[in-house]
């Protein structure tokens, strides 16, 4: 029994020294503040972005053919329209006193005419009384109707810029018409993307859009056209992009201003890591692998696309396999969430070190 007993005591002491000696193990490799990251199979996705402002697809201003006082307008801002409704009118009194006119000139010219053909005479000089007559009539009567300021097409009135009793001519400092229309029923959204930015991008790219003054909403869109000329505000050269909103969120308005991502480049079930692991020098890469025996291999890889906050590499490197996260590396590659969507990032497990961290030798 005795032996049995003292079999037992040293055995739970051999225990005991081996718990002890991998704790001490694990805190010297946390004390090293070595970081390793997982090679992992997944999907890499490179984005550009920029901020942008929603406006409304079709756009019309709407301004009076004929001069004169506002006598009438038939609309406000936010009123839904028909194209052709009436949406304001001026004084039509002096136009109507010129159609008048106009029309007892042709009569007078016809009648001209009449009497030269009758006798006999050249009429040439008739003929073109009575031409000149007719344009006028045809001005006169188009001055008429420009006193009646229609709708060019259906849509919400955004601006009015005149005033009852003031003239017709009334407009905004922008140059808009006496009235503006927008088509709120369709919606885009147009950026102003860096130059740098802005030669990877093209027709058709999906992009995500999300605003800043509605909480948690965002949508997708295709960018649909990239300004061929750039645009230089002081000395900073971007180019226009316009992205389609064919889902907006509710309460969606023109004026809104978003953040817009587009994805130029996408790669699915391939080799990849964190772009932090990897160190560049020229058109060189390399990473430092974790070897099997507490040792570190510098290995030199080939990079495909580089996304956002991971690279896919095309040789140098197998999934499962780990790589150290170099002490130049910001902090904030440990707070980096996998938007390859297969855990690249370095949360989640994929990012070691600190408490529990992977000790040199690929725990």
């Amino acid at each position: 029994m005795n032996a049995l007993l003292a079999l037992l005591i040293v055995g739970a002491a051999f225990w005991g020294w081996t718990l002890l000696s991998d704790t001490d193990s694990d805190t010297e490799a946390n004390a090293s503040g070595l970081r390793t990251v997982a090679v992992e199979q997944g999907t890499v996705t490179k984005t550009v972005t920029a901020d942008g402002s929603v406006e409304s697809a079709s756009t019309a201003t709407a301004t009076f053919a004929t001069s004169g006082t506002v006598t009438g307008i038939k609309v406000k801002v936010g009123d839904k329209v028909s194209s052709g409704q009436l949406l304001a009118q001026v004084d039509a009194t002096d136009a109507e006193r010129s159609l008048d006119l106009a029309e007892a000139n042709l009569d007078a010219a016809r009648d001209a005419l009449d009497r030269a053909q009758d006798a006999g005479t050249d009429t040439s000089s008739a003929t073109n009384e009575v031409t000149q007559a007719e344009l006028s009539v045809d001005e006169a009567q188009a001055a008429v109707a420009g006193t009646k300021l229609t709708a060019p097409m259906a849509g919400t009135v955004t601006a009015v810029n005149g005033t009852l009793g003031g003239s017709s001519s009334g407009q905004s400092e922008s140059g808009s018409g006496f009235v503006d229309l927008a088509d709120l029923t369709r919606l885009q959204v147009t950026a102003a993307f860096s130059e740098a930015d802005a030669t990877e991008l093209k027709e058709g790219q999906s992009a995500t859009i999300a605003w800043n003054a509605l909480q948690g909403a965002e949508t997708t869109g295709q960018v649909v056209a990239v300004d061929p000329a750039a645009t230089t505000t002081n000395s900073v050269v971007t180019y226009g992009v316009t992205v389609s909103l064919p889902h907006p969120p509710s309460g969606a308005k023109p004026g809104q201003t978003v953040a817009v991502s587009v994805i130029t480049g996408n790669v699915e079930n391939v080799v990849a890591v964190n772009s932090a692991a990897v160190t560049t020098t020229g058109n060189r890469h390399t990473v430092t692998v974790l070897g099997t025996t507490n040792g570190q291999e510098t290995r030199q890889v080939q990079v495909g696309l580089e996304g956002d906050d991971t690279y896919q590499i095309v040789s140098g490197l197998t999934a499962g396999e780990r790589v150290v996260i170099p002490t130049s590396a910001t902090t904030s590659t440990s707070t980096t969430t996998g938007r390859t969507g297969g855990g690249l990032g370095t949360g989640g497990g994929g990012l070691t070190g600190g408490g529990g961290g992977a000790p040199p030798g690929g725990r």
